[in-house]
């Protein structure tokens, strides 16, 4: 089910019919048409700023409102398959697909035509970095971490927002290198700075630097910085995210307490009057928000737009602060608010999940929606894995000059970062094979009772709070390389899948492998009742949740599949199976019908 509460400037119309151009208090939001099939499936994500509004659905599709004063239709399906994440600037707009391409259009993209979408990964130099895992935008850029964890930035570079010298290159059509070994990108749909952080927590800014909004501590007389700069005086604990406004930053830190409990802490810079600063001065460098209203919550989420900030917490509060002439604060008097506000929302459906709850922020209006987690962010990871297996394993060599390997995936997920894997390495070559083993255990169950000295020593790279499904567990525990395959035999031929991949198909699988009472040594699944089409159909889809091209679609193959589909319970992702082959079928239907037609008009 689906929960999206709106308030702020109604620039586009067509959102809430019936609705004032302003809206100062929180309602809930409404799809124009809610019988359209995307708007039926759970939002993923919702990115917004001042010409459009994309609407992410976990099936990988996408919908889009556009200012009307720009254009009139709306909504508009963007007609781009498989879309893992979307990001959307004042004057651009991205759109990440599972595969690692990403297609993007905007005022600084294309010259010739901004409006037209264009594959802006493919442009890269190095063909080995064309594999994007994230994307940011900025007001008139936007930035590609590659999944060699490079940066590159593409688009305006006015401000040296790319990190390059604006007099010598003013903007860039194509992506460029802006720095190596990068952990994460952030920058803001109204901003025209950006933050990079490497792989040992260090900050470097570049871009805007007027009220000084890149928290380098002093007000300099540069009003823009073309070029990467590291941040000396950064507040101590782990940066899990940093939001930019127009002329304003806001960082959020983890910490973790006496009592093994994480807490976080937000943090401003850059000027105070109608942004969202949270306190009411001009700040040159990151110093912490403080405020009675969150003070004993943790902050599950936060957001910035052009001059205000939304804050979400564990206590279910949200809270605002900065520009609120539109009602973008949701407080019906309209006016700024320097100090942090607490905003009355409507009854939430899901309140006893707040931690699925998410905020957007645009140019001057508002998102909260719900989107819980679910397995689709491993699935990407598993498809793009799986197709690359070089990325699988990664190998750790014990005290003794033992190889030891380990499932890549899952320490992604199990580790604070990714760069906690060197610490790892290191851990790892003081010990023996057995002691190698037992740590590995303990980091896939997150079970300390396994041997406590151990965990004790290792928990500090571990992420206590990110509970990893329980399929992790129960499949990594204890088994060796030949056994995390599973056999499917098929007249007499065998074939191996990874069990992380069918456990994410058929919920058969997943009850299989993780029974307690279940033999843990590989079943046979007999497929010989499968023709070959169905079959390579059924092997395509359970690793990329696709047709393959190029298999005409008959209705034995779909009734045979069906059969299999209902045994195997693999309804269970979107889009599923059996849509993909009544689509595909009809889809082919239709073009035999058309070629038909053609034949006939020849004829006559």
């Amino acid at each position: 089910m689906n929960e999206i509460i709106f308030f702020g400037w109604n620039q586009y119309p067509k959102f809430i019919e019936n609705e004032p151009n302003k809206i100062t208090k929180p309602i809930q939001f409404k799809f124009e048409n809610e019988n359209e099939n995307e708007n039926e499936k759970q939002i993923k994500q919702i990115s917004t700023s001042f010409f459009s509004t994309i609407f992410l659905f976990k099936n990988g599709k996408a919908i889009e409102y556009l200012n009307e004063e720009y254009s009139n239709q709306n909504p508009s399906k963007i007609q781009i398959e498989n879309i893992q994440k979307v990001t959307v600037g004042f004057h651009n707009e991205a759109i990440l697909t599972i595969e690692g391409n990403v297609f993007a259009k905007g005022k600084d993209i294309n010259s010739k035509n901004q409006n037209k979408i264009i594959n802006i990964s493919s442009s890269i130099e190095d063909t080995n970095d064309r594999i994007i895992q994230d994307i940011v935008s900025g007001k008139n850029s936007i930035y590609l971490l590659t999944s060699n964890h490079n940066a590159y930035g593409i688009g305006s570079n006015e401000y040296g927002q790319l990190g390059f010298n604006s007099k010598t290159l003013n903007k860039a059509e194509k992506p460029i290198l802006m720095m190596k070994n990068v952990s994460k990108i952030f920058s803001g749909n109204s901003s025209n700075h950006a933050f990079l952080l490497n792989s040992n927590q260090e900050l470097f800014v570049c871009g805007w630097n007027y009220s000084g909004q890149l928290g380098l501590g002093e007000l300099r007389q540069e009003w823009k910085i073309d070029k990467l700069i590291k941040i000396q005086n950064i507040p101590k604990g782990k940066i899990i995210d940093i939001q930019c406004g127009s002329i304003y930053s806001i960082m959020l830190i983890e910490y973790e307490n006496e009592n093994q409990n994480q807490k976080r802490k937000l943090y401003s810079c850059g000027y105070y009057e109608f942004n969202g600063l949270g306190k009411n001065g001009n700040i040159y460098e990151f110093t912490e928000i403080k405020s009675s209203l969150f003070e004993n919550d943790n902050i599950l989420d936060f957001s910035c737009g052009f001059n205000h900030t939304l804050i979400l917490t564990s206590n279910s509060k949200l809270i605002g602060f900065g520009g609120n002439f539109y009602g973008q604060l949701g407080n019906e008097n309209e006016q700024h608010q320097l100090i942090p506000i607490q905003i009355e929302l409507p009854k939430l459906k899901f309140n006893e999940n707040i931690s699925n709850y998410h905020i957007s922020c645009g140019f001057n209006n508002s998102f909260i929606y719900y989107s819980p987690f679910s397995f689709s962010n491993l699935e990407e990871d598993l498809i793009k894995l799986f197709r690359r297996k070089e990325f699988c394993n990664i190998s750790f060599k014990t005290e003794n000059g033992e190889i030891i390997s380990a499932h890549k995936l899952i320490l992604k997920y199990r580790l604070k970062d990714e760069n906690e894997i060197e610490k790892l390495k290191e851990i790892i070559s003081k010990k023996s094979i057995k002691e190698s083993n037992q740590i590995f255990e303990m980091i896939y169950s997150n079970n300390s009772k396994i041997n406590p000295i151990l965990y004790f020593e290792i928990k500090e790279i571990i992420n206590s709070n990110e509970k990893i499904e329980e399929t992790m567990k129960r499949i990594y525990l204890n088994e060796n390389e030949n056994e995390k395959d599973f056999i499917i035999e098929r007249k007499e031929k065998q074939y191996k899948f990874p069990k992380l991949i069918l456990i994410m198909r058929s919920e058969l699988y997943l009850g299989m492998f993780l029974s307690v009472t279940e033999d843990k040594s590989n079943k046979v699944t007999d497929y010989s009742e499968l023709n070959n089409k169905s079959f390579q159909i059924f092997e395509y889809w359970i690793y990329s949740n696709q047709i393959k091209d190029g298999i005409e679609i008959t209705q034995e193959i779909i009734d045979e599949l069906e059969r299999g589909i209902d045994y195997f319970q693999l309804n269970q992702t979107n889009p599923n199976l059996f849509d993909l082959l009544i689509n595909k079928f009809n889809n082919q239907n239709q073009k035999r019908k058309k070629e038909k037609n053609k034949e006939n008009c020849l004829i006559f």
